[in-house]
């Protein structure tokens, strides 16, 4: 029996450094990162902090002392999404080949350790003491708490409106809320969607609380509502943890890019066959691709490389996040008997 053929162009890669970088916005955040969102929640973060921290001194309510921590808790996160936009615009060095894109999941990540920390727990922690010890509201200002969190309700509206704003430039047509943030490979929006309806509703337990305090004149009911926002920000953390660690480790290519890139490679006058391919978002917005394509046996090398260009080009024409792409050709030969599907070859991302 014969050996098997080797390859035509053994081991040869091919690859183009990206050349287009992430559209800039805000203070160097890429165009999908959230500059703006992030700079509205900031504002109205520390704008909130300020008004419940003078609140809860005035008041006593420590659903209101829940909600100041909460706050400033975000404010510093929105610093720490902003510095981690800007961190991942270094130039790739020799330690560093892929560059600095996967900081804004390091970020992101510390985010999620901070809202489960400084605001989860603290608020639990001051929900079972107010439990274990009730006071009650300040008789003088008593109504002090319901106007801040009413004010405070109105700028978080406001604030995740511009989230939802720049979310939806990029969301899919018809894709859902929670698969946006499954699936979106960008931390910013999704971490701060996920802050601002936490913000949100934390703000509507800590109203509701504190109204029925004022109401029935018993302090559980606001100790009550600190629970919850205690309760609601764990839930919150651990969400933005579980989603990040999965960037992190490194996700895919969605289906649909997958399918489109693979579709990229299998075009032309002599369509090569894609034998295998994997993918990796080294970044945000910059998707590795390498595969290994199989060409005719007689196919030239100067042929070889000029077909292997024309594929890059569509392959990034099709999918513009794949910046960087290696393909290793090889003798494409027919399989006798029952092929296998192209899936069984393909490593597609968890959607």
């Amino acid at each position: 029996m014969d050996p098997a053929p080797t390859n035509a162009i053994a081991g040869r890669l091919w690859a183009i450094p990206p050349t287009v970088p992430p559209t800039l916005t805000l203070g160097g955040m890429s165009a999908h990162g959230g500059g703006k969102a992030i700079l509205a929640a900031f504002i109205a973060n520390m704008g909130i902090a300020i008004a419940k921290f003078v609140g809860w001194l005035l008041s006593g309510s420590t659903s209101l002392l829940a909600e100041a921590v909460h706050s400033l808790a975000d404010s510093g996160n929105q610093v720490l999404l902003y510095v981690g936009g800007r961190v991942s615009r270094r130039e790739a060095d020799r330690e560093h080949p892929f560059g600095y894109g996967r900081e804004r999941y390091v970020y992101a990540f510390v985010v999620g350790i901070i809202l489960f920390s400084v605001g989860g727990l603290f608020s639990i922690y001051e929900g079972v003491n107010k439990l274990v010890h009730p006071h009650e509201l300040n008789e003088r200002w008593w109504w002090l708490p319901i106007v801040i969190l009413v004010f405070g309700i109105l700028l978080e509206i406001y604030s995740l409106r511009t989230a939802i704003k720049e979310a939806n430039e990029i969301r899919e047509r018809g894709q859902s809320w929670w698969e946006f943030i499954r699936r979106s490979r960008s931390p910013e929006l999704p971490v701060l969607l996920l802050e601002d309806t936490g913000a949100l509703l934390g703000l509507v337990f800590a109203l509701t609380g504190v109204s029925l305090t004022v109401a029935t004149g018993d302090p559980m009911y606001d100790a009550a509502g600190t629970l919850a926002i205690g309760v609601l920000l764990i839930v919150i953390a651990i969400v933005i943890g579980i989603e990040m660690k999965s960037l992190l480790v490194g996700e895919g290519a969605t289906k649909k890019q997958l399918h489109a890139i693979i579709a990229a490679i299998e075009t032309g006058a002599e369509p090569p066959k894609v034998i295998h391919i994997k993918t990796l978002y080294v970044g945000p917005e910059e998707l590795m691709v390498a595969a290994k394509i199989g060409l005719a046996a007689d196919k030239p090398l100067g042929a070889a490389a000029r077909d292997i260009d024309e594929i890059e080009q569509r392959v990034r024409t099709a999918v513009p996040h794949a910046r960087i792409i290696y393909l290793e050709p090889d003798v494409y030969r027919e399989v006798s008997g029952k092929k296998p599907s192209t899936e069984a070859f393909v490593f597609p991302s968890s959607d």
